[in-house]
């Protein structure tokens, strides 16, 4: 028991000095390296390429804006020099941004991902551009990626295509400006450009410009004296005032982008100003569709005039607007992709933007729903009378949001496409004839045979009538009322223009007035009718007695 005890406390005190220990060296352990706690340093980030290497575009183009402001110190960091060359690393630039300036147009061709194309059949870190036609032979300029150690992953132009740069600026030819303009306009350069160069663009718009306009003017002769109907000809007057500048100035800014490489422009003032060219023509061309849209629509509706034609006429001014909308939005997608924006971020963030707007708009988005469903159900159509809710009036317009209705008010009332889906429409324009229904009151005293004559009359009158329907025409002695012998008159008149129809109502309704005068009774008087219950005869002579 005694050895027992002894153990156990030698136990205990050994673990208190294990414990004290490793409180004491721990501190210690801490400040040495390699021991206590590891701990891992923080991810260093990746410096961003300030030379603006990072895609295979950005390559060239921050090239060529190095060389045109004279700096190829810096233009050679584009460049994959080899060491036997690396002496003459500013000639070579120099010599390889004239070549770029003198053959290469297709900026716009050049991948700008940082992976670069992934389907042109080339190694992952390898780029082609071009080709080049340098004296008859394509040449291309090649690219490679490769590990700067400040920068990662950065493009240059490859080593092989720096080799032959002295032997490709040697073979370099003389534009056919140089050729064919005299040398004093190629010798006098304000601004840096030669005089030939301004004389050479302005010859690659306003020509384009001169020429389309005496072709459309020569084809307007042609048409009219083709076409002798005076409404075709109207058609064609119409279609060329519409037609005729946007058709020019995309046609006329077609070709002068297109010649813009032939001008002998430095490729840096061709990026910029082909992009504002470019800009220039999807306005332009934009427009020119929007103009053909609306020829196209307004020709198509001039064709559809009559009634059953009327909801496609509906449906085409509802096609209208959003193809014109599909313009503007392809238009400004365009334009986003030319400056260089991603427009698929941008549509990502309009859809994001759109389901936001679609829950704090439920109203606005139900009406458009609404409004296409109404269009599509073909229950009006501009140009119809009819009754909406408690309205009557004539439709006016359709839109995707509402229908404007023109009331007997002349008031001009606009009903969102929602609450229409929640009420009734009663159209009067779809029905083919209008009912003609009223109660002929006649005075009392008024014999059968008079009765007798007045149907026969009225009836004959019915059939004799080609503005009534015969079949379902009719007049009858329905009731003897208080104080007038009441005959029902129903007929239909075959007519769905309310002001026909009053006229025939009111023509028939005299000529009825005339055949119960001629059978020599007449109306009951309107106050003696709504007077209300009064005693009879026989009550009368009671009262007298």
């Amino acid at each position: 028991m005694i050895f027992r005890r002894k153990s156990q406390g030698q136990v205990s005190l050994l673990a208190s000095a294990v414990v004290v220990w490793a409180s004491l060296i721990s501190p210690v352990a801490a400040q040495i390296p390699g021991l206590g706690t590891a701990t891992t340093p923080p991810p260093q980030e990746q410096v961003k390429d300030p030379f603006g290497r990072s895609t295979p575009r950005s390559t060239i183009i921050a090239f060529t804006r190095a060389a045109y402001s004279g700096n190829f110190v810096s233009a050679a960091r584009h460049m994959q020099i080899p060491p036997k060359q690396s002496r003459n690393s500013e000639e070579l630039a120099r010599n390889l941004n004239e070549l770029m300036d003198r053959y290469f147009d297709r900026v716009a061709t050049v991948s700008n991902s940082p992976e670069g194309a992934l389907d042109d059949g080339l190694p992952l870190d390898q780029e082609k551009i071009g080709p080049l036609e340098i004296g008859g032979e394509p040449v291309d300029i090649g690219l490679v990626r490769v590990k700067d150690p400040d920068y990662g992953q950065i493009w240059l132009i490859a080593s092989e295509t720096v080799a032959r740069v002295p032997a490709l600026h040697k073979a370099m030819e003389n534009t056919w400006i140089e050729r064919v303009m005299p040398e004093a306009l190629l010798k006098y350069k304000p601004f840096g450009v030669s005089l030939a160069q301004y004389i050479a663009w302005a010859g690659s718009i306003g020509l384009p410009l001169l020429l389309f306009s005496l072709l459309s003017f020569v084809a307007l002769v042609l048409a009219r004296k083709v076409i002798h109907n005076p409404r075709g000809r109207r058609v064609v007057d119409s279609w060329y005032g519409g037609m005729r500048w946007p058709g020019i100035l995309v046609l006329a800014l077609s070709i002068h982008l297109a010649s813009l490489p032939a001008l002998g422009f430095s490729l840096r003032f061709r990026i910029l100003y082909s992009r504002t060219v470019a800009v220039l023509l999807i306005i332009t061309a934009a427009f020119l569709i929007h103009r053909l849209t609306v020829h196209f629509f307004d020709y198509i509706c001039s064709k559809m005039q009559t009634r059953e034609y009327a909801g496609t006429r509906s449906l085409l001014l509802l096609g209208e607007r959003v193809v014109n909308a599909l313009i503007v939005a392809a238009a400004v997608l365009s334009i986003l992709t030319l400056v260089g924006i991603d427009t698929g971020t941008v549509l990502a963030g309009l859809g994001i933007a759109g389901v936001a707007v679609a829950f704090g708009a439920q109203k606005t988005v139900e009406n458009l729903i609404s409004g296409v469903l109404l269009i599509a159900d073909r229950a009006v159509a501009v140009g119809d009378f009819c009754r909406i809710s408690d309205h009557l009036g004539s439709v006016e317009d359709i839109t995707l949001r509402s229908v404007r209705l023109r009331t007997l008010e002349q008031t001009l009332l606009v009903i969102p496409a929602g609450i229409l889906s929640q009420n009734y429409i009663e159209n009067f324009t779809t029905r083919g004839k209008i009912l003609m229904k009223s109660t002929l009151r006649l005075r009392y005293g008024t014999s059968t045979e008079q009765l007798r004559t007045i149907l026969d009359e009225i009836s004959g009158l019915l059939a004799r009538s080609p503005e009534i329907e015969t079949g379902s025409s009719r007049v009858r002695l329905v009731d003897f009322g208080l104080r007038a012998i009441e005959l029902e008159l129903f007929a239909y008149v075959l007519t769905s223009e309310i002001l026909k129809f009053l006229a025939v109502r009111e023509e028939l309704l005299l000529q009825i007035a005339g055949i119960v005068e001629a059978a020599g009774s007449g109306f009951a008087r309107p106050e003696i009718v709504e007077a209300g219950p009064v005693s009879t005869p026989f009550q009368e002579k009671q009262r007298v007695g």
